[in-house]
């Protein structure tokens, strides 16, 4: 008789240490699930059809675009125009994959494109403009990083679509791609070119 008191206390032992494990994989298992599940291109922005928060950053020193110094960037950067605003740096690997398709997108001249420079240091800036070629109308230096994260970055490449109306119609996480360009930038800036 005295074995099923025993055997009690090991069954709750069991249970005790069966539970936090079976709650761990749970919690991993989720986590992984939601890790994987998503696309980071589309991750939420709170920024979405409000006004573009205020930036005002001083040029890339030195860098022109047709033989004229390219401005810094302000909030009047926008006014009355549909933009992308592309967030990179040249230290960024994957901004060099989309640079060629940023320059490709500025021949197109119903809409501009915008730069801030994130982390930047002027000649590097110039030289992988240099390289690819400037699309930019306009182009920031966010020395300290500081309008990036005012704008909601969550790190470099990222591209943002402003309305005439000086509202964010769309955001891109990650690198511009021949896939994402056709399936979702260029509806997406057809849309705010017909506003």
């Amino acid at each position: 008789m005295s074995e099923a008191p025993e055997q009690s206390t090991r069954g709750k032992r069991n249970l005790l240490v069966t539970l936090p494990l079976i709650a761990f994989v749970a919690l991993a298992g989720l986590f992984l699930y939601r890790l994987g599940a998503g696309d980071p291109s589309k991750l939420p922005s709170a920024l979405i059809g409000r006004q573009a928060p205020a930036i005002d950053l001083p040029a890339i020193e030195g860098l022109t675009r047709d033989g004229k110094a390219v401005p810094g960037l302000t909030n009047a950067s926008f006014a009355g125009n549909v933009t992308l605003v592309n967030v990179w740096a040249s230290w960024c690997v994957p901004c060099h994959d989309e640079a060629p398709l940023l320059d490709k997108l500025a021949q197109d001249k119903r809409f501009q494109i915008v730069g801030i420079n994130y982390k930047d240091a002027p000649d590097n800036a110039r030289r992988f403009l240099n390289r690819y070629g400037n699309p930019f109308v306009a182009a920031g230096a966010d020395a300290k990083g500081r309008a990036s994260i005012d704008w909601g970055v969550y790190g470099v490449p990222e591209t943002f679509l402003i309305g005439r109306d000086g509202a964010i119609a769309y955001k891109l996480v990650g690198p511009i791609t021949p896939e994402n360009l056709v399936k979702v930038l260029l509806p997406e800036i057809e849309k705010a070119l017909a506003k």
